[in-house]
């Protein structure tokens, strides 16, 4: 069964992806207005974890990264694997925290940003040895240098 939202997300993500970022800004939005701050904890994950990619503002960012944690906080692996088998929620965590980090720290936000970056690292083990961990490990690198 194809998830209609989710195919919507992917779009704005296509949108993003293709240099039409306030494109993906206003499908995000519009998609929020309909699922909404109750919605199904997978939609509301996966739209403000790519919605805050698309914030010029970093205190906004931080607003759907936020959304996006908690959304995760609520979410089931069942509900994860409706979408796709391979999914745990466990394995959300590490870019979650990872972009609250960076959020925190754009904002100067300094021990909210390594309090993160500590979470993150200390829920590596839920990622396996592909390239999206490989590039999740760069990322957490990358923050520990800029928070010296």
């Amino acid at each position: 069964m194809t998830d209609d939202v989710m195919v919507a997300i992917d779009a704005g993500l296509r949108q993003h992806i293709g240099g039409d970022r306030a494109g993906a800004y206003a499908t995000f939005t519009r998609l929020w207005e309909s699922i909404g701050p109750d919605g199904d904890p997978l939609h509301r994950v996966a739209l403000a974890h790519h919605m805050a990619d698309v914030c010029d503002d970093p205190a906004e960012e931080l607003e759907w990264d936020l959304r996006a944690l908690a959304a995760a906080d609520s979410l089931t692996d069942d509900r994860a694997q409706e979408h796709h088998s391979s999914l745990a929620v466990r394995g959300f965590y590490p870019s979650l925290h990872l972009n609250l980090g960076e959020d925190y720290r754009k904002l100067g936000r300094l021990e909210e940003a390594r309090e993160h970056l500590a979470l993150a690292q200390s829920r590596l083990d839920a990622l396996g040895d592909d390239d999206y961990a490989a590039g999740i490990r760069s990322a957490l690198d990358g923050l520990a240098e800029r928070l010296g």
